[in-house]
């Protein structure tokens, strides 16, 4: 998984005087967890932007002044409710030989034969939960929806690795192309204009099992 570069410094005080200062000179306060004793750091603003603002998924180095690096993965993040600046971020350090547990994108690949027939594409789970050392951590994870017809279905088993665990149940729906809306309401009319028909057969020309009209009600005086 690729990774971004995070330049950062050291907190001595982490006040909230501290942390507003921080903020007033466009820095973000940080804190890296899972090492043996958590990290305060900050950084500007500008270098998350490619980290944060984004699609995709990447890992971080952090390069503190000491020249020390820490490979990290961002954990927790809060915006400002007005303005969306970020205000805080939370980090989870990574370690060569520890699992981590991260969200992948999908990513589709090919055109469904279904939708050029008329179905519709739906796709409920853009990312998908994976468990895996950190070299093997995925960019993203490929979908091919090349051979897809109308009622087809991608489940999550179909998606397993050697090299990660996909955290969620293999029968799980991933993409499905379906019959367009349109389609099965234009069904629906067709098969009741059928019925229709027929009732209006029976009622008007159709002869009774017994072969002549109706007796008429007996009545008794």
């Amino acid at each position: 998984m690729k990774s971004i570069t995070i330049k950062g410094s050291k907190r001595e005080s982490v006040g909230k005087v501290a942390t507003k200062a921080l903020r007033n000179a466009g820095k973000v306060p940080c804190v890296l967890y899972g090492g043996e004793n958590p990290i305060h750091f900050s950084a500007d603003e500008l270098s998350f932007r490619n980290l944060v603002y984004t699609p995709n998924v990447y890992t971080a180095t952090i390069e503190l002044e000491s020249g020390e690096k820490l490979n990290a993965i961002l954990q927790d993040i809060q915006f400002h409710p007005v303005s969306d600046k970020i205000l805080h971020i939370d980090f989870y350090q990574l370690f060569d030989d520890k699992l981590v547990t991260m969200n992948i994108p999908i990513v589709l690949e090919g055109s469904a034969p279904g939708i050029m027939n008329g179905g519709t594409l739906r796709f409920p789970n853009r990312s998908l939960r994976v468990r895996a050392i950190p070299a093997n951590l995925p960019d993203f994870i490929k979908v091919d929806i090349s051979e897809l017809t109308i009622g087809d279905k991608v489940f999550t088993e179909e998606l397993k690795s050697d090299v990660f665990d996909i955290l969620h149940p293999d029968d799980m729906v991933v993409v499905q192309v379906r019959m367009a809306r349109a389609a099965i309401v234009d069904e629906v009319e067709e098969e009741e204009g059928e019925e229709g028909e027929e009732g209006e057969a029976t009622a008007e020309g159709a002869p009774s099992e017994g072969g002549g009209a109706a007796p008429a009600a007996e009545t008794t005086e």
